[in-house]
């Protein structure tokens, strides 16, 4: 055995452990570095003063008083900064006409939201700034409310922004059956033996990440550094060049220790552009750091849609065609990528199924209340939320049993790769295979057996089972895919590895982790590349001097394409150490073999020499082939072909207290395919942090809004984030079909989780009362609108019209089979 054999022997695969996060040391010991923990000298603090009323012009704002205040150093208005504010940015053009009314940092002449910035004070302290707010006083002539999406669309209707036409900011429209004079989707239709139509809604969510948000930015001279809390260091350094007209190679932005985004902290945010305008204004640093309450109010939200779904198929259960109309609130103002997030979701609506025909509309609307954008799963847990909820009506009209209807329309094994009418090539996958373990998991014979029990004597507890057979469109990244859909940015992601002389390795990655687990899962796929020790390598990111390429994290991209950016650099390092490794063992490059993190010649027992060594000797240049530069660092950019597909099957238990309306998930089970699985503890971990979050959609959390467009639900007193006592246990599981497109087999896992648990706990509510006569239920499922629909009669949710369908015109009809409308309103709205 040779040397180079001897050593890959005693290495095993770092890919595949269950390693604990290197990160998770200093995060639970407190030394961490957040944004709000930073202090510099002279650091001033800043605060903002926010707008109390929804929607109003501003007849004057008097800050005497403030200004003269102790400690106040200066009070800006939106009047002082008008000049040099610019408007925040909207990278996603989505068609070609969006209108864009432009958003201001801090209102000048009109507020549109509660929570709108109408001043800042900066002071010496941060509790002289806060004080010093209620100094400021503004004079608001109240104007009228738009809060709901439909009356906002309808004729007449106040406008959010009076310098446009209407309420309506875009109309998409995506047809797989266009045809010249027609669409061969309404002809599907048409000719159906079974339609469906059903109205369901997706409450507004706020991201509620553990951090609040925080911004710190320091002058250098004509130099700035900023500090913030942000998903986003790599594009927020170069959209606040393009808002501040300050040249990008000025700009420095870090993102230290992040406390979790969920989307949330995917945006330039007008706090961060104010608080450089400020601190470019008085040549001081200046940190501004918001409340909990000031989060949940200002701070972008997330979901928010009406959609208008119907289903076509024959009487054996065969879909025929799919056609969806989505209302997806804007709020006040387009944020970063508010206009993309449903037309992300466009592409999911048919999930795992054969439909052969689609039509999806929909129309971004306006609205009083605080901007929407980006929350984990960006558009696809709604396009998920839909196609789910809409099988298991149709299996209800059909009398079908859920399960068999999604296994009559799924795609099967043999049939990858697939094209689906969305254009989407789905990569790899076994839907059976997934559901088959997850059935084992939680005993599905045994829970229909009991429901059956139930239902027979009566039991006020009722039990009902509730599917979700998901995929989702992960690694946000083919660039030409982003271009088509007009995103203003590409998809790439870079990475670079630079061999230490003493044999360490420093990866740079231009992906962001606030919570993830790269600096663990990144060292494992180095160490296997290079043969390196795990504990040898230290990751950099975060930081646009220290890693000046990137695209940051969102969308499950980072390993699917950061990662596989870190893996190619490596190969190249491997490559350029081979040239050196065979100079010094004086072979050729082809007669050497590569094991371990050691080179040796083929057939040479006892011949050997590892990279790190090779490190050294290149550090030292004495000994090097001729004509190489004395380095085997290297760097790589990666942009994929196409998305990746995890897929799963999740099932929900659910009890049902009909007397109370209160509700309890019994059992929880859920198998995903991932694909290649580096780190089985960070995959388990994010699994169960998406499920909680589908979990608190189905059943805790919602934004509420009153009639004059003040947020109620404010605090976490109102706005109800389950912690693990409201959670079950989850039994989960994995099957694994490497992703063919790229090579490390990965698909992404972040957002997985949270797509697929929703649909499948209303589902499972709804199984458990069906027999009862409800038909609905709006989340969240608080007890009351459990128990209304239940006790009254009717359904306890929104459904479309009777006699309409998601286009507004009658209901499908044909003369030789049966159609389906949804009943009148009625119940909690």
């Amino acid at each position: 055995m040779t040397a180079v054999e001897e050593r890959a022997e005693a290495a095993a695969p770092e890919v595949g452990k269950a390693r604990r996060r290197k990160e998770d040391a200093r995060l639970i010991t407190g030394r961490t570095q957040w944004t709000d923990n930073l202090v510099l000298p002279g650091m001033l603090h800043l605060a903002v003063v926010r707008s109390p009323v929804a929607h109003a012009r501003i007849a004057s704002v008097d800050v005497t008083a403030a200004r003269e205040a102790p400690n106040v150093v200066a009070v800006f208005t939106g009047a002082d900064l008008a000049e040099e504010q610019g408007s925040l940015p909207c990278a996603w053009p989505v068609t070609p006409d969006m209108v864009n009314p432009g958003h201001p940092s801090v209102a000048v002449d009109r507020v549109n939201h509660v929570g709108e910035a109408v001043a800042v004070v900066v002071a010496r302290s941060r509790v002289a700034a806060q004080d010093a707010l209620e100094l400021v006083d503004v004079d608001y002539e109240p104007l009228p409310v738009v809060l709901d999406m439909e009356a906002a669309l309808a004729d007449g209707a106040a406008r959010v922004h009076d310098h446009i036409d209407s309420n309506r900011s875009f109309h998409f429209v995506f047809d797989a059956g266009e045809m010249g004079t027609g669409s061969a989707t309404d002809q599907a239709f048409d000719d159906a033996e079974v339609v469906v139509s059903r109205r369901f809604v997706q409450q507004r969510l706020i991201p509620a990440f553990m951090e609040p948000r925080a911004v710190v930015v320091q002058p250098q001279g004509d130099n700035y550094t900023m500090w913030s809390s942000t998903q986003v260091p790599h594009i927020l350094r170069l959209m606040l060049a393009m808002v501040t007209g300050t040249p990008e190679h000025k700009l420095r932005v870090i993102a230290p220790d992040v406390g979790g985004g969920f989307g949330g902290k995917l945006q330039v945010t007008p706090e961060e552009v104010l608080t450089f305008l400020v601190a470019r204004r008085l040549g001081k640093p200046v940190k501004w750091a918001e409340n909990r309450s000031e989060s949940l109010m200002s701070a972008h939200h997330g979901r928010d849609q009406i959609q208008y779904i119907d289903i076509a198929s024959d009487r054996q259960g065969n879909v025929k065609g799919l056609r969806c109309r989505i209302l997806a609130d804007m709020g006040a103002y387009l944020r970063l990528v508010t206009p993309g997030v449903p037309i992300l979701g466009a592409f999911m609506f048919l999930g795992i199924y054969k439909f052969p025909a689609y039509r999806f509309e929909c129309d971004g609307v306006f609205t009083n209340k605080t901007p929407t954008d980006a929350y984990r799963g960006a558009g696809r847990p709604e396009a998920t939320f839909a196609v789910e909820r809409i099988m298991d009506e149709l299996a209800v009209e059909l009398g079908m049993d859920p399960l068999e209807l999604r296994r009559k329309n799924w795609i099967n094994a043999d049939e990858f790769p697939f094209t689906t009418a969305a254009g989407l090539e789905y990569d790899s996958g076994d839907y059976d295979a997934a559901t088959r373990e997850a059935l084992q998991l939680i005993g599905y014979d045994e829970l229909r057996e009991e429901q059956r029990r139930r239902r027979e004597s009566g039991d006020p507890v009722q039990l009902g089972i509730g599917f979700s057979t998901f995929t989702e469109m992960c690694g946000l990244a083919p660039s030409r895919v982003l271009g088509s859909l007009s995103y203003g940015a590409g998809g790439w992601e870079h990475a670079a590895i630079r061999m230490l002389p003493t044999g360490k390795v420093e990866v740079v990655t231009g992906a962001s982790a606030h919570g993830q687990g790269h600096e663990t899962a990144w060292s494992q796929l180095v160490a296997d590349r290079l043969g390196v020790p795990f504990e040898d390598i230290e990751v950099l990111h975060g930081d646009t001097s220290v890693a000046p390429r990137g695209l940051d994290t969102y969308g499950s991209r980072s390993l699917v394409v950061g990662g596989v950016a870190v893996v190619n650099a490596a190969e190249k390092v491997v490559a350029k150490a081979r040239r050196v490794a065979a100079h010094l063992l004086e072979a050729s490059e082809e007669d050497l073999e590569f094991s371990g993190g050691s080179f040796g010649v083929r057939g040479t027992p006892g011949t050997g020499i590892s990279i790190q060594e090779i490190a050294l000797a290149t550090f030292a240049a004495h000994n090097f082939p001729e004509g190489m530069e004395p380095s085997i660092d290297a760097e790589a950019t990666f942009d994929p072909e196409n998305f990746s597909f995890p897929h799963g099957t999740h099932i929900c238990a659910m009890e049902v207290d009909t007397e109370t309306g209160f509700v309890k998930i019994r059992k929880y089970a859920c198998v995903d395919d991932v694909g290649t699985i580096v780190n089985p503890l960070i995959v388990e971990g994010q699994v169960h942090g998406g499920l909680a979050q589908g979990i608190a959609q189905a059943l805790y959390e919602e934004a509420v809004y009153d009639e004059d467009g003040n947020l109620t639900t404010g605090t976490f007193v109102d706005y109800l984030v389950p912690s693990a006592a409201d959670l079950p246990h989850f039994d989960t599981g994995n099957t694994v079909h490497a992703a063919p497109g790229n090579p490390i087999g990965a698909k992404g896992v972040g957002e997985a989780g949270c797509i697929a648990s929703t649909p499948a706990v209303v589902n499972a509510a709804l199984d458990a009362v069906r027999h009862l006569g409800v038909t609905d239920i709006r989340m969240p499922l608080t007890p009351e609108r459990v128990w209304r629909p239940i006790h009254q009669g009717g359904d306890g949710g929104d459904r479309a019209p009777a006699g309409s369908n998601a286009y507004g015109g009658a209901q499908t009809e044909t003369t030789t089979g049966v159609s389906t409308e949804a009943s009148a309103l009625g119940g909690d709205r």
